[in-house]
């Protein structure tokens, strides 16, 4: 099947053309700009997604069987509030409304575990843990704002057409790409040693990571069975275990504020994120652990 892959250059979706590939299918990049040279081994158009025509040209160019939208501004606070809300919001509408009036089969749709509120200056607290797709979403900035407005959107399409596109969101965890194992800075500028050395580091995202090429696999799964399971799911995406040394029920309790009766029931390395509903729905379970991964 061909996959047009919006934000196909950055470090999610570099890992998610190398798995639709290794699967069979024939993916496409699209981003705002073109990959260098050799980078990205695959065919790729470089389009403004939030000019309504040009979503519409580039997807009718390619005519793809599904799209998988990454693109997006990546993290709160990149950019002005402003500029992150509208990005985000009006890139995922367009590619809905594009995929649907020209016939396109699916939609997957990345959105962000931030849609829960924690890190809340002003203060947050978990309704239970782990924190499952279940759990109320209460953002308090642009980006998480914009990532529950893009869930919405995708549910929307799925309420409205749902013989006729299959839409699906997903909330993939603190993105580690594969260079990062070695070193290499992460998308916050530290390093993944940093992130284990200083536990309030990663405190900030409550310890949640993902190996790039389990959320690769992941999109593989959910593209593999999108028209099988109800429409509009949501799924979180996150390794099996914490970015921590020490168990989260004492780090969220030193570094996140977290109640210790309630952060309690997070046993050894267990993550603060559920990830069962893909393994049940999908058959998909993150292979990758910086335990075996860190080097």
């Amino acid at each position: 099947m061909r996959v047009l892959v919006t934000g196909g250059s950055g470090r999610l979706g570099r890992s998610v053309l190398a798995a639709l590939a290794e699967a069979g299918h024939e993916p496409v990049c699209v981003d705002l700009v073109r990959p260098p040279a050799g980078q990205v081994p695959y065919e790729s158009f470089a389009v403004d997604l939030l000019d309504t025509g040009e979503c519409y040209s580039v997807v009718g160019r390619y005519r793809p069987d599904a799209i998988v939208h990454l693109a997006a501004v990546p993290v709160p606070f990149l950019r002005t509030d402003v500029a992150t809300f509208r990005t985000n919001t009006q890139m995922v509408f367009n590619v809905c409304q594009a995929a649907t009036d020209l016939g396109v089969g699916t939609v997957l749709a990345a959105s962000s575990p931030t849609v829960i509120g924690y890190g809340n200056p002003a203060g947050w607290q978990a309704d239970y843990l782990p924190l499952d797709e279940a759990h109320p979403t209460r953002p308090w900035h642009a980006y998480g704002l914009s990532k529950v407005v893009a869930e919405e959107t995708i549910q929307a399409f799925a309420r409205r057409w749902p013989d006729r596109i299959a839409c699906h969101a997903f909330r993939p965890c603190f993105v580690v790409s594969p260079e990062e194992w070695d070193g290499a800075p992460t998308q916050t500028g530290d390093t993944i040693l940093d992130r284990l050395d200083r536990p309030e580091l990663a405190a900030v995202s409550l310890f949640n990571y993902l190996d790039a090429r389990d959320a690769g696999d992941f999109v593989a799964a959910l593209l593999g069975r999108a028209k099988d399971i109800p429409p509009g799911e949501v799924f979180f995406v996150g390794a099996p275990d914490a970015m921590a040394r020490e168990p989260l029920a004492e780090l969220l309790v030193e570094h996140a504020g977290v109640p210790a009766a309630q952060a309690a029931g997070l046993t050894g390395s267990s993550p603060a994120f559920d990830s069962a509903k893909a393994e049940r729905l999908l058959g998909w379970r993150a292979k990758r652990s910086w335990r075996t991964e860190l080097r």
